[in-house]
C-alpha cells in the first residue's frame, strides 16, 4: 500500500494548444491526485478533463461563470465529493473538494484559487470576501466526519508575513489569512515544516521579483506523515504556465487505486488545435 501523492498547479487558463502540451507533461507525473487552478470553461480546460476522464480518472470540473475562474481535481484514486463548494455564496468555484480513503481514514483535499487584485478598492474587496467566506467555510461543522483529516492547496495568491523578498503591497488581511490556517484551522504550511528556511518561489513578477504563491497546509497529524514537499518548476521554465507546481507526498497509504491508462495517448489528437 503506498502512500498518498498530490500535485497543485496553476494552468493559467489554457488555450487548446497550450492544454494539450500541459496534458503531454502531466501524463509524466507519479502524483496521484492533480490540483489544477486556474481553469475556465474554455476548450483548453474541457480538453484536459475529457482526456483524463477517456483515461480512466476520477475528474472534477466545475464549470465557473464565462468571465470567472475555477479548479478541476483529477484522480488515479476513487474520490467522493466534499461538499465545501456549497457552503460558499460567493464565487463557489474558485474551491474543488474531494475526500479519498486511507489507512487514516478519511481525507480531505481541498483545492483552491483565490482571487488576485489589484490597488482597486473593487477588486481588493472581491478578495478579502472571498478569503473570508472560505475560512468560514473551512470551520463549517458537520461537512464530514469530525476525524476527517484535511490538507489545502493551490493557488492561494498570499505570502507568509516573513517572505523573502518581502512585498510591501501586501495588505492585513492578507496575512491575516496565512496566519489563520494555523492559528484558527490548525493547519501546518507542508512546506515551511520540511523546509523551515529555504527561500524558494513559485512566480515571478515582471520586475524579476519571486512570489511563494502556492501552497499545501494539512492537518497537525497529517504533518507527521510528510515525507515530501517541493516545487517542480520545469512547467514554468518550459512556459507550460507561468506558475511552478507544488508535489506533496504523505506515507499514510491508500488502497484501490482506479484502473488508468496514459492520457496523453487517450486524447483527442491535437488535428483539432
Amino acid at each position: 500500500m503506498s502512500g498518498l501523492s498530490l500535485l497543485t498547479l496553476n494552468i493559467g487558463s489554457p488555450s487548446a494548444e497550450r492544454a494539450h502540451r500541459q496534458l503531454a507533461w502531466l501524463a509524466t507525473r507519479h502524483e496521484d491526485v492533480l490540483v489544477l487552478t486556474e481553469t475556465r470553461t474554455s476548450d483548453g480546460c474541457k480538453h484536459l478533463a475529457d482526456a483524463f476522464r477517456c483515461a480512466g480518472y476520477a475528474v472534477l470540473y466545475p464549470k465557473p461563470e464565462p468571465a470567472e475562474y475555477g479548479v478541476m481535481v483529477v484522480s488515479k484514486v476513487p474520490v467522493q465529493v466534499d461538499p465545501i463548494g456549497k457552503t460558499l455564496s460567493y464565487l463557489p468555484n474558485r474551491v474543488t473538494g474531494v475526500m479519498i480513503s486511507t489507512q487514516m481514514g478519511l481525507i480531505r483535499v481541498l483545492g483552491a484559487y483565490v482571487p488576485t487584485r489589484d490597488a482597486t478598492a473593487e477588486r481588493t474587496e472581491r478578495k478579502r470576501r472571498w478569503l473570508s467566506q472560505f475560512s468560514a467555510a473551512l470551520s463549517t461543522p458537520g461537512l464530514t466526519d469530525a476525524g476527517a483529516q484535511t490538507v489545502v492547496l493551490g493557488d492561494l495568491n498570499v505570502i507568509e508575513p516573513d517572505h523573502e523578498p518581502p512585498h510591501p503591497s501586501f495588505r492585513w488581511f492578507e496575512y491575516d489569512f496565512y496566519r489563520c490556517l494555523t492559528d484558527k484551522h490548525g493547519l501546518v504550511d507542508a512546506y515551511r515544516h520540511l523546509n523551515p528556511d529555504r527561500v524558494e518561489h513559485s512566480w515571478f513578477g515582471r520586475t524579476g521579483d519571486g512570489f511563494r504563491y502556492d501552497h499545501a497546509h494539512c492537518t497537525k497529524e497529517l504533518a507527521e506523515e510528510l515525507v515530501g514537499c517541493e516545487y517542480v518548476h520545469e512547467p514554468r521554465t518550459i512556459r507550460l504556465t507561468d506558475h511552478s507546481g507544488l508535489s506533496v507526498q504523505f506515507s499514510c497509504g491508500v488502497g484501490t487505486r482506479l484502473d488508468t491508462c496514459d492520457p496523453f495517448e487517450a486524447a483527442t489528437p491535437p488535428t483539432l488545435f
